[in-house]
């Protein structure tokens, strides 16, 4: 079985380097130095990525709305993905996934709309990104419904579809929602997605989960987050990354030590979120890439 190279975090990174975080998180950067985010795009392909998942993860509409940039949705959007393929033509190999991040707030699902509502917001980002991108990705999905909402909203586009789930970081057989991961399967029979992933939970989690997801004919990815769990008051638009704390056993050898296990159970897609960058990359791909 073959291997991809997924990238790695972006808005951590582009944190990292621009030394200080924003309530805007990742936007930020698009809108004060999108070289930066080039230049991160840049970084995980050099390091062996073999994807470059746009910066538009927090480019939504009820979040530019609270920043009163509502007007610059599609500005930002388009631009995002642009920077990510420059990067990826520079490069001269590799796809350009869109990212699509919870409506309401991220681990929270319970504040996301109804699947009818967050569908017709998604959908209208698809439009958007539809001549820019190769793949659709839908992240951080943590409730059925979620997942329905986003899975509707992408429909109709002929274009490949990625969904990625976060599940409970003290118990991976479960999404974030307390519902059993399994209870999934139903939906991933009936929207067809090209692939099932667990993102943005502890490597532990994830652990769990990819075991589950596997032998349903459908790809599995994994890529876990660095943080140590998710504080409880990190839970509204606004809130910064600075509520989380990053764990510090998780260097690239030891990240990539879990995502032998995530191939060993049948993952075909590895990679990072939060606080994995490019030199967890790199050794995944030195590790992994090629492998057949």
């Amino acid at each position: 079985m073959s291997v991809t190279i997924l990238d790695g975090g972006m808005g951590q990174e582009l944190i990292a380097r621009a030394g200080h975080a924003t309530s805007l998180w990742s936007v930020q950067a698009l809108l004060d130095a999108p070289d930066m985010v080039r230049d991160v795009h840049g970084a995980y392909f050099a390091a062996g990525a073999e994807i470059a998942t746009a910066n538009t993860y927090s480019v939504l509409p009820d979040r530019l709305l609270k920043h009163g940039l509502e007007d610059r949705l599609e500005e930002l959007q388009r631009l995002a993905c642009q920077l990510a393929r420059d990067a990826r033509d520079a490069h001269g190999s590799g796809l350009v996934a869109g990212a699509f991040g919870p409506i309401g707030f991220s681990y929270q699902p319970d504040k996301c709309p109804p699947a009818a509502e967050a569908a017709e917001v998604y959908h209208r980002l698809c439009e958007i990104q539809a001549d820019l991108v190769d793949v659709y990705l839908f992240e951080t999905m943590s409730s059925v419904d979620q997942a329905r909402g986003a899975l509707m909203g992408a429909a109709g586009f002929g274009k490949p579809v990625w969904l990625s789930l976060s599940v409970d970081d003290t118990d991976g057989t479960k999404l974030r929602s307390g519902e059993n991961i399994h209870d999934i399967l139903p939906l991933l029979s009936e929207f067809k997605p090209a692939a099932v992933l667990v993102n943005c939970s502890v490597p532990e989690a994830v652990t769990a989960a990819v075991p589950l997801l596997v032998g349903n004919n459908i790809p599995v990815g994994a890529y876990a987050n660095g943080f140590t769990g998710i504080a409880d008051t990190f839970n509204q638009i606004g809130a910064t990354v600075d509520l989380l704390e990053a764990r510090k056993d998780l260097g690239p050898e030891a990240y990539a030590d879990f995502a032998e296990r995530w191939i060993d159970a049948g993952a075909a897609m590895v990679g990072g979120c939060c606080e994995v960058g490019p030199a967890h990359i790199a050794v995944l791909a030195e590790r992994f890439g090629g492998r057949a």
